[in-house]
């Protein structure tokens, strides 16, 4: 067992059985809203009779929710605050969360009461039903309608397409996981947004149902068009983990083939012009052009050979499987 797959096992054994959730808020400057959040996130779940603990995880605010955070979990006995040393960005936030979580059920929120703690009961209800991932859809969201609901729209219907997973609201970060969905996931860029996308990677089961939205009280967003790059490009990336994850050769020596075959029909074009008819092809850009796609070809191929070694390497170092199993079943199963 590698060192990796050690610290996803202890993480997953230390989980406490007396807890029925981890509720994960990354918080960014969200010093208002935090009060009132943490105080209907515990009341909605004390009425629901559900163990908790409330993870709040503070990415390099400025306006003093960290101080408050750390008031707040030495007085409460169901939070605990995880203090980052600088803004890492929402991702990085959430991904803290996940690793301090002692629950084998995990909810995350955001920290500007949009969402509501009321409907953490429904998604655990939900995942209860044996879903490993519940996402949910904010049917009547209370944003702008030009600046928010219409790119947001169009980035999941993009996202539902490229990635084969149909979830009207992709941007909600009102989720319920099984802990062991997210335990070996390791996130970067803006990949939190497509967290269904890499479960449904892993094969997990996904559902999603619809959940209240509020006009947001305190603050500003954090939100806006100028994410939008960083999130195509990711998207992108996402794309090639669902599709070319463990065959990158598929895609590099397809079009390193395809390159060299056209370069190549057209330099013996260019050879019958010069051989057989006696033209001169020094001046012609065919020339240049087939030079060009038989290099990009060839480069293509052995970039394609390069990302198989290294796909390899990744899986065999690391011990890890190019498969998930849900459930083992029969009387002797080790």
């Amino acid at each position: 067992m590698t060192l990796i797959e050690e610290s996803i096992e202890r993480r997953l054994l230390i989980r406490d059985e007396s807890l029925a959730v981890s509720v994960i808020v990354p918080v960014y400057n969200e010093v208002e809203s935090l009060p009132h959040l943490i105080t209907e996130i515990a009341k909605s779940l004390t009425e629901s009779g559900l163990s908790y603990e409330i993870i709040c995880v503070d990415d390099g605010s400025k306006d003093g929710s960290a101080q408050l955070l750390k008031v707040e979990a030495q007085k409460r006995p169901d939070l605990k605050a995880v203090l980052l040393r600088r803004n890492y960005g929402q991702t990085a936030a959430m991904a803290a969360g996940f690793y301090y979580a002692r629950s084998h059920s995990i909810v995350t929120l955001d920290g500007d009461l949009q969402n509501d703690p009321a409907d953490i009961p429904l998604l655990l209800a939900k995942l209860a039903e044996g879903y490993d991932l519940v996402s949910g859809w904010r049917q009547k969201r209370q944003d702008a309608a030009l600046t928010r609901l219409l790119p947001s729209k169009l980035a999941n219907l993009l996202i539902g397409r490229v990635t084969g997973v149909k979830l009207h609201d992709y941007g909600c970060s009102l989720k319920a996981y099984r802990a062991e969905v997210v335990a070996d996931m390791n996130l970067y860029g803006e990949l939190h947004r497509f967290l269904p996308a890499l479960a449904y990677i892993e094969g997990a089961n996904i559902t999603e149902i619809p959940v209240r939205h509020h006009a947001r009280r305190f603050g500003q967003s954090k939100y806006g068009l100028g994410r939008t790059f960083r999130v195509v490009m990711d998207l992108l990336t996402i794309y090639f983990m669902k599709t070319f994850l463990t065959r990158p050769m598929h895609v590099f020596g397809l079009f390193g083939l395809l390159s060299t075959a056209l370069g190549t029909t057209l330099g013996l074009y260019l050879t019958f012009l010069k051989l057989g008819l006696g033209q001169s092809i020094g001046n012609r850009p065919l020339l240049i052009l087939a030079v060009l796609l038989v290099v990009g070809g060839v480069q293509l191929f052995s970039f394609g050979l390069l990302a198989e070694l290294l796909m390899r390497t990744y899986h065999e170092s690391q011990g890890r499987p190019i498969y998930r199993v849900r459930e083992v079943v029969g009387k002797n199963v080790n």
